[in-house]
């Protein structure tokens, strides 16, 4: 049991030992740039070690080989855990691997949330421009017209140039030998540069351009003098052909010079601003080939590299310039190219980009550089994009990117530019006509003010002869638009603009004519007393209609009551019919029966004999309070029908004035004479009847008129 215990000490020693040995190596070679063997030495210790150095130096490896996906979950797991640790550097690092996998909006985040935790208003405000640069540029849409080329491999290709018929290039044309070195930086054999035609360029007739410039060594990114006599070109730092290393074992990249002499590069010098503690790589020629460009990480610089230029004099050079802050960033500037109409383009992880290195570009002028662009889509991407060169004439060029989709780690692909780099913020239109709210027609030279949303007025405009008008605005902004005229009212409209770009918005209006307004007032006024009237005389008509209802109605409940009344009395009569004797009916009438009155002739007189007959009418009066009587008196046919009616109504009166005597109302008893005109035997002639005929004739009636 001692044995096997001392055997696990002894083994767990060793482990350790070896363990730690590993680490050591695989940190020699992460700082000499050897990133691909290190990898596989980081991954191994990092079951074992998650130290913020371990998974820092992965996570780098896997980003300077264009791992981006094992990249992004290294820096994720190191700026969870080591949060106070973690550099600016990383967090950028971090949001440049979500670029590259499309999650802008994450990348964006990470900055942003680094930034305020940092109390970094300044870089919230850049970032926030650079997003905004971004997305106007975006709006563009496609600029290029982008083609992977057939000369393309899985090994790497880029800094495309054409040189006369040519097109030089750097490349690896096949994988290494088992014994051939290796560029350790990503294990690939190392670039050289190439040439194929440029009329039908294939793969099988790739050459290498040049014996005597190519090397053990990079070469790449070859720039040409105008009559292709002169070349300038990047290769790693060497002396007779053999690589030569700083004291931190690191080849640094320097710029060389070669001449075209009977067809064959000759002197191939290494340019005095050359150094073996910095890199010096990608030249490129101005217009009037009098300053040459490049990129450096030498001291001064303000990030890992800025571009630089020199003055070419004659066989020697100026001192080389780091072009400012305008053009370099505290990050990464490389590839620079001059094209015909004097832009520079050059490649920049520190300006606005879509991810990794994006090409850019500023108008030189007077020596001066405007704030460079990001050309835009789809040469740019979330990857790096990089070594741009373009014939400002023809607008066709080459680029090299690493993307996704292409041969291998980086190809080369064929531009054409179909759009230019006009950059606006997102705008849009607020147009409209006004119009006379009645005749429909255009209102000229009437005033319109669009105010923002805190009723701020931006600006004024009259309308045109056909009422027109329009402003450009920005977009997700609120506005009012307020139009006014001489005798008009007025009018607004409320606008919400949103994110599409060079939307027009109607905001037309109408106004309406004071003149307009006072007819129609008038007009209405008028209506109203029309209305009026007509309510007047409806009501009249309705009033007239209720009365002759009313009047309909009382007719009916008279007639009603009429006919209930003649009822009651043809009930109450047929009662004093059949309680009294002396009175009867006679046809329609109702009579009292008694014994003929007799007056003495020619005289009107009661006779006392008379008396008795008439006292028992009035008894039945008496008995009966509203009897009402009418006394009617008669003569024969006999005599002046005028003497006979005013005999008769003589005789009336004279028996009224004795009911009245007799205590009978004068309201109860009337008195009327009807001469000879009702006769009860008609004697015509009146000497056709007899005298007893005459007699029954001459009479006295009393007819009961109202009960």
């Amino acid at each position: 049991m001692k044995r096997i215990y001392l055997i696990l000490i002894v083994l767990s020693i060793q482990f350790t030992q070896a363990q730690t040995q590993d680490l050591q190596r695989a940190k020699r070679l992460f700082e000499r740039t050897y990133y691909s063997e290190a990898i596989p030495l980081y991954e191994t210790i990092l079951n074992q070690n998650r130290s913020f150095e371990v998974v820092k130096n992965l996570a780098d490896s896997y980003y300077y080989t264009n791992d981006y996906a094992n990249a992004q979950r290294q820096y994720r797991f190191l700026i969870s855990k080591f949060p106070e640790a973690a550099t600016a550097d990383y967090y950028f690092k971090y949001s440049q691997t979500l670029k590259a996998s499309g999650n802008y909006e994450e990348s964006n985040k990470v900055m942003r949330d680094y930034f305020l935790t940092s109390n970094n208003q300044k870089a919230i405000e850049k970032l926030d421009k650079d997003n905004l640069v971004l997305e106007n540029i975006s709006a563009l849409g496609n600029r290029f017209d982008i083609k992977n080329m057939v000369i393309n491999t899985p090994n790497s290709e880029f800094g495309a140039m054409p040189y006369g018929e040519k097109l030089v290039f750097s490349a690896v044309l096949r994988k290494p030998h088992t014994f051939e070195k290796v560029y350790k930086w990503n294990n690939e054999s190392y670039l050289d540069l190439m040439s194929v035609t440029l009329k039908n360029p294939k793969i099988d007739s790739i050459k290498k351009f040049s014996i005597e410039l190519n090397t053990p060594l990079h070469e790449s990114n070859a720039v040409f003098t105008k009559n292709g006599k002169t070349v300038y070109f990047t290769r790693n730092n060497s002396k007779d052909g053999i690589r030569a290393k700083n004291e931190n074992k690191v080849s640094m990249l320097q710029i060389f010079k070669a001449e075209l002499i009977d067809g064959k590069w000759r002197n191939v010098t290494a340019l005095p601003f050359n150094s073996d503690n910095y890199s010096v790589e990608h030249p490129a020629l101005s217009n009037d080939e009098k300053t040459l460009y490049f990129a450096s990480d030498m001291p001064g610089s303000l990030g890992s590299f800025d571009i630089y230029s020199v003055a070419i004099l004659g066989s020697d050079y100026g001192t080389p310039k780091n072009l400012g802050p305008t053009i370099n960033t505290d990050k990464k500037e490389q590839f620079p190219f001059v094209s015909k109409d004097n832009k520079l383009y050059f490649s920049s992880n520190g300006h606005a980009g879509y991810g990794f290195l994006d090409v850019f570009v500023s108008e030189i002028k007077n020596n001066e550089f405007t704030t460079p662009l990001n050309i835009g889509l789809p040469v740019n991407s979330g990857y790096d994009d990089f070594s741009f060169v373009m014939d400002s004439d023809s607008h066709q060029g080459y680029f090299a990117s690493n993307r996704k989709g292409g041969k291998g780690g980086d190809d080369i692909y064929e531009i054409s530019e179909i759009q230019p780099l006009v950059v606006e913020n997102c705008m849009q239109y607020i147009s409209g006509v006004i119009t006379d709210v009645d005749s429909k027609l255009p209102l000229e030279k009437a005033k319109v003010s669009l105010q923002d949303a805190n009723k701020k007025e931006i600006e004024t405009t009259l309308t045109t002869t056909d009422g027109r008008f329009s402003f450009s605005v920005d977009c997700e902004k609120s506005y009012t638009v307020h139009a006014s005229k001489g005798d008009y009212t007025t009018a607004s409209k409320f606008l919400k603009l949103f994110k599409d770009r060079k939307k027009i918005n109607d905001a037309s209006l109408s106004l309406k004519s004071m003149k307009a307004i006072k007819k129609e007032e008038l007009a209405i006024e008028q209506q109203k007393k029309k209305e009026a009237l007509a309510a007047l005389e409806l009501k009249k008509k309705e009033a007239a209609i209720i009365a002759e209802k009313a009047k309909v109605e009382k007719e009916t409940v008279a007639k009603k009551a009429i006919v209930e009344a003649e009822i009651k009395k043809k009930e109450k009569i047929a009662t004093i019919v059949a309680a009294e004797k002396d009175i009867v009916k006679d046809k329609e009438r109702l009579i009292i029966k008694t014994d003929p009155i007799y007056f003495d002739y020619d005289l009107w007189y009661i006779r006392k004999e008379s008396k008795p007959i008439l006292n028992r009418v009035i008894e039945l009066m008496k008995k009966y309070p509203d009897m009402v009587v009418e006394i009617g008196s008669h003569t024969d046919n006999r005599g002046n029908a005028k003497y006979n009616l005013d005999l008769s109504s003589k005789r009336a009166t004279s028996t009224r004035e004795y009911f009245i005597s007799q205590g009978i109302p004068a309201k109860r008893i009337f008195a009327k004479g009807y001469g000879e005109t009702v006769q009860i035997i008609k004697c015509e002639p009146s000497e056709s009847c007899s005298e007893e005929q005459q007699e029954l004739n001459r009479r006295s009636e009393f007819v009961i008129k109202n009960l």
